[in-house]
């Protein structure tokens, strides 16, 4: 059985992963190994948060639906990570986590709806119909995750807007970016140092006060001196 979605269990953080890479039911959704129900259980198979990484360029919107519903009625935290794209139906996926992350490099891509239809101009007519409603409930998704005003998300269907990150933060498709991890850390040292050095300077200005009243007996160059080097040498005269 060929399945377009993946899951993947952590046992280190105890957090299960979704993988959606590639076209929605691509193959099918509603034959006998394909079905919403085996993508339903196997999110239910499992408890607490989950992590999607989402690259897609669409595909089955009635799959994607579905898919949207069952993560919307999902009990657990969803928070959605596109690293490639996330195009059409796949945006309507997107609409379903809780918290939308973008890769700094990923695209978002919203358009209206597409069919084929063969007939009279009466079954032209239904389709057209058919196609508005259809249009009508991805803007119903787009509406509660961004706020936006449904003329306004109507019109970027129209014009086949793709987003790249900021401008899908900035609508509000997307939440934030991706976050480097190695970054992140860095920045987290050098936090460190920035106050350990206001820690040194709290301490130099508690003791001003005394070292004005001692004579230093071996000159110091203050504006070469780095502030532990001026601390030691002023603690030093204290003790004196």
């Amino acid at each position: 059985m060929k399945k377009f979605w993946n899951w993947v269990w952590d046992e280190e953080s105890g957090t299960r992963t979704l993988y959606l890479d590639g076209v929605i039911a691509e193959e099918s959704w509603f034959d006998d190994d394909i079905t919403p129900k085996a993508f339903k259980a196997d999110l239910n198979a499992g408890e607490g948060d989950i992590v999607i990484w989402l690259n897609s360029p669409g595909g089955d919107c009635i799959a994607a639906s579905q898919i949207y519903a069952m993560l919307m009625d999902y009990k657990g935290k969803v928070t959605v990570k596109i690293d490639g794209i996330a195009a059409s139906a796949a945006s309507v996926i997107a609409m379903a986590g809780t918290t939308v992350l973008m890769a700094p490099t990923a695209l978002m891509m919203v358009h209206n709806p597409l069919t084929i239809a063969i007939g009279d101009s009466e079954e032209m007519q239904k389709a057209i119909a058919m196609l508005s409603e259809v249009k009508e409930s991805i803007i119903n998704a787009y509406e509660i995750k961004t706020g936006q005003s449904r003329t306004k998300l109507s019109h970027l269907m129209d014009a086949e807007t793709w987003l790249n990150a900021n401008k899908a933060i900035e609508l509000g498709f997307a939440d934030g970016i991706l976050e480097d991890e190695k970054k992140r850390v860095q920045a987290e040292d050098v936090t460190f140092a920035f106050s350990r050095r206001a820690v040194t300077n709290s301490l130099l200005d508690k003791v001003k006060p005394k070292l004005s009243k001692q004579k230093t007996s071996t000159p110091i160059d203050v504006a070469k001196a780095t502030p532990a080097e001026w601390l030691e040498k002023r603690l030093s005269l204290l003790q004196h």
